[in-house]
């Protein structure tokens, strides 16, 4: 692997929390989710930007120059039904095949019935393609096949739709190559761009594909394929254009095994629609993604894989709006994803967002509405940013082991084999955090660590799971936590904390809609919280909490205050049931049926 994550541990300065308004701390509200309290440590792990992953790859053959060109050179070729006519040097027709044998600019206009487009040059310069309104159809080859050049364009002239088209069966000239392998396949770095549509059918293999690397750069692009929409060997790197790509297979793929800095995809603009039945963007090292707009569908089937958007080495996000709705993970890496910022809609049959080694989120806005488990990792580390979470089983999961859906092996999702270890951990260190789990609401097989943010949970009925479950210790110094869930296998942040916290046991269950609010001695409210489900446990943890307290808590009633995630601000509280009375005695108090052992914020032996 050519990045080997490394993590770092630093210490710094927090800020002080607000201070407190009628109904609810100041720190519960989404936009100073990552405030923290003073003093705290916070833990992160060193990951890296976009641009710091685009770094470490191969450079991209796109030079400024090759935008522009003289148009006193272009030389016309006239496409015509099943003939072709060249007014210009450098092209051999032989019936409805042009074999172009010199570097320069093409402009190529008609419809070819028949027929194919070579380039087989001998120089180091660039070929420039014009399509001026083609429509071109191969019935046993690729319609543009760059066989030998050094660089290669597509340039899609303005106003200009191009159809091409090839066969379900390819007559290779040389049966020992097997070249071409697509509509449009290079054996160059390839570039398109232009202010024109091209809309190209693979019916043999892929559509769009080179040996070397494609940069798409403007266009209307649409891909139909029976395997890879778009595939790059050493990278894809898509600039800007419109795009829209169906792919039986991935829709698109860059798969470089022998260079560790190649086998990337870039995405720095454009808006991109992808439906495949594989993944739909894969790459064998890097996915970069630093802007535009994706909306991504997966539906599986034969496919080993079909998760959104996957980087066997890394997943880098710095920006971008992202509607994924897919049969696999969402956003998947066998090593690391790190998202600096950009919008998420996802939903995911499996996982929302998967890492092997380790996720970093320092932004964004994430909402994942449906997974079977939310975000997955070995060690996860939240900085920063607005987290939304439904799961079918666990919320967040930290655990280590390799995904056994993962790049290039079989799909059995929801079925990853996961072990426990000491170097796994959950950090906290800003953020707002909402998770709906029917499974555990936060699972940590290791530890946890929170230092900032806002925590809300909304866990499991069922005994056998619970609103916390770690193993290793749960260290709070800061941050505002609030986690409700069945009675069974509670917990609570650990004896290890700074900052204190309660769990409290209900005799019987709150009902789904119920309120919790929890108040001081002083009549001052600490809590107002609205659950999704049934609930009979609290796990709560807050600056406001003092030694010596005596905290209040009731269930039901009602509040004048406004809702986000069913947790109130400002307003007033109407009492409903009062169900524990709590004097804060230690860092960790318990009250009421918290399921013995688990109760007391220690670790516990899985059943």
């Amino acid at each position: 692997m050519k990045k080997i994550v490394i993590f770092i541990l630093i210490s710094i300065l927090a800020l002080s929390l607000a201070g407190c308004s009628a109904g609810v701390a100041q720190a519960t509200t989404p936009s100073s989710g990552s405030s923290q309290a003073a003093g705290a440590e916070t833990t992160s792990t060193a990951a890296p930007s976009a641009s710091e992953a685009l770094a470490a790859n191969s450079t991209v053959n796109d030079d400024a120059g090759d935008y522009t060109w003289d148009s006193a050179s272009v030389v016309a070729i006239s496409l015509e039904g099943s003939s072709i006519s060249a007014a210009g040097d450098g092209v051999t027709v032989e019936g409805s095949k042009a074999t172009i044998t010199a570097p320069g600019t093409y402009s190529l206009s008609g419809t070819l019935t028949n027929g194919r487009i070579v380039v087989n040059t001998q120089s180091d310069e660039l070929v420039r393609l014009i399509l001026n309104g083609v429509n071109i159809t191969s019935a046993d080859s690729a319609p543009i096949f760059f066989q030998k050049a050094n660089e290669v364009m597509i340039v899609l002239a303005d106003g200009t739709q191009n159809t091409l088209s090839d066969g379900a069966s390819y007559t290779y000239d040389d049966a020992e190559k097997e070249e071409p392998k697509a509509a449009i396949f290079s054996n160059a770095d390839l570039t398109i761009f232009g202010n024109g549509a091209l809309t190209v059918t693979g019916n043999f293999n892929d559509g769009i594909s080179s040996d070397d690397g494609i940069v798409i750069a403007g266009g209307s692009i649409s891909v139909t394929a029976v395997d890879d929409g778009i595939r790059g060997k050493n990278y894809v790197v898509i600039k800007d254009g419109t795009l829209a790509i169906d792919a039986q297979a991935n829709g698109i793929k860059s798969d470089e095994e022998e260079d560790a800095t190649k086998g990337y995809v870039s995405i720095a603009g454009g808006t991109l629609t992808i439906t495949s039945r594989g993944d739909a963007i894969q790459a064998q090292t890097d996915a970069i993604i630093t802007s535009g707009t994706l909306n991504i569908t997966t539906s599986g089937g034969t496919e080993s894989s079909a998760k959104g958007i996957k980087g066997a080495v890394s997943v880098s996000i710095d920006g971008g709006s992202f509607t994924i709705d897919a049969a696999d993970d969402a956003l998947h890496s066998n090593g690391s994803i790190t998202i600096n910022g950009g919008t998420f809609a996802l939903a995911s049959a499996d996982d929302g967002v998967h890492a092997d080694d380790m996720l970093e989120i320092n932004g964004g806005e994430i909402t994942i509405s449906q997974s079977y488990e939310g975000l997955e990792s070995a060690v996860i580390t939240i900085n920063n940013g607005t987290i939304h979470v439904t799961s079918s089983d666990d919320g967040i999961n930290v655990a280590g082991g390799m995904d056994s859906s993962g790049f290039g092996g079989p799909q059995r999702m929801g079925q990853d084999t996961f072990t426990s270890a000491t170097n796994q951990y959950l950090y906290v260190n800003g953020g707002y955090v909402w998770v709906d789990a029917n499974g555990d609401g936060l699972d940590v097989n290791g530890a946890v660590e929170m230092t900032g943010g806002t925590v809300l949970v909304n866990g499991p009925t069922g005994q056998n799971n619970a609103a916390l479950d770690y193993d290793a210790g749960f260290k709070i110094s800061g941050g505002y936590l609030v986690a409700v869930g069945s009675a069974g296998m509670a917990m609570a942040p650990d004896q290890n904390s700074s900052q204190n916290s309660i769990l409290v046991g209900f005799g019987s269950s709150a009902a789904a809609g119920d309120l919790v609010h929890i108040q001081n001695a002083t009549g001052e409210d600490l809590l107002t919280f609205q659950a999704t489900k049934a609930f009979q446990t609290i796990a709560f943890s807050a600056p406001q909490i003092a030694q010596g307290d005596t905290l209040t808590i009731y269930t039901g009633g009602s509040s004048t205050g406004i809702a986000t995630d069913g947790l109130y601000q400002g307003g007033s509280y109407t009492a409903g049931t009062q169900v524990a009375s709590v004097t804060i005695s230690g860092v960790v108090t318990t009250s009421g049926n918290v399921g013995g052992g688990p109760g007391m914020g220690g670790p516990r032996r899985r059943p």
